[in-house]
């Protein structure tokens, strides 16, 4: 039984020395190559998504629910691409109710208006909120920025993890995930914070000087929200009993599995560069 545990460890941290150099490469990137990455990313974690809450029946791969949502998260990276603006991204949301709600109503009784929510929800909770990667790097400085998003997500996720296994002993949500403390939780947002004041002394000081607080700021709550998405994914995969969303990943399970924090991180990260971190500028 060890046996099988280590290897599994290490098949583990192969797969997750990869996605490091690959998140790496495209963040460094960034333009057509991250979005492309993160389309990627995006169409299969809405299969995921889909298949995981009974969007797609089981043992298929296709429906016109779930062939709306992948092309309208096509579209959604195009317009991203070319203009990155309000209205085209409003009007990917509103196109993408109204077709849905007419496959719904004209092929009643077909599809259960669940089945309509989650792939309405399904589109804004994976497609729209990864793309904010995107959108952290396409910012002014975006290239030194857009790393708070892993520093507050990743870092959090190990942090967490080492510091419950260390001296957890308060269960952080019981139900929900058992092996979760309290403690650890709070070790995530330390080490966050010291994370990201040793990346903002050594690197962003010289980039963007003076903005030391609006970046721990950043990272403790990127941090909190983090975990959110982490406790997010397992409760909808509770929800309908699953143990992973897929299998992409070795070790790791699917796109939904590894990306959860960052999904919930990355708008936020944006939302408090934008309104935080320029204040100090």
């Amino acid at each position: 039984m060890p046996k099988i545990s280590d290897n599994n460890m290490l098949v583990r941290i192969i797969s997750g020395t990869f996605l490091l150099i690959a998140a790496i490469f495209f963040l460094l990137f960034g333009g057509l190559p991250l979005l492309l990455i993160l389309l990627f990313c995006s169409e299969v974690g809405l299969f995921e998504f889909y298949r995981a809450t009974k969007v797609l029946p089981e043992g298929k791969i296709f429906s016109p629910l779930s062939v709306t949502g992948y092309l309208l998260t096509g579209v959604f990276y195009f317009f991203l691409f070319w203009k990155n603006d309000t209205e085209h991204m409003l009007f990917i949301a509103v196109s993408l109710i109204v077709i849905t709600m007419m496959i719904y109503v004209f092929t009643f009784p077909k599809y259960h208006a669940d089945q309509i929510a989650y792939c309405i929800f399904g589109f804004l909770y994976v497609p729209l909120m990864l793309s904010f990667v995107y959108r952290v790097r396409a910012l002014e400085h975006g290239i030194f920025t857009v790393w708070l998003i892993f520093l507050a997500s990743w870092v959090c996720d190990t942090c967490a993890y080492l510091t419950g296994m260390a001296i957890g002993k308060h269960k952080l949500a019981p139900v929900l995930s058992p092996k979760k403390s309290i403690e650890g939780a709070i070790g995530g947002i330390l080490g966050s914070v010291l994370a990201g004041f040793l990346y903002s002394y050594f690197v962003l000081e010289k980039q963007m000087p003076g903005t030391l607080i609006g970046i721990l700021i950043v990272c403790a709550v990127g941090a909190v929200v983090s975990q959110t998405g982490d406790l997010a994914a397992s409760a909808i995969k509770r929800n309908h009993e699953i143990k992973d969303y897929g299998h992409l990943i070795p070790g790791h399970g699917g796109i939904l599995d590894r990306f959860d924090s960052v999904i919930f991180t990355a708008p936020m990260i944006f939302f408090l560069i934008v309104f935080v971190v320029n204040l100090f500028m």
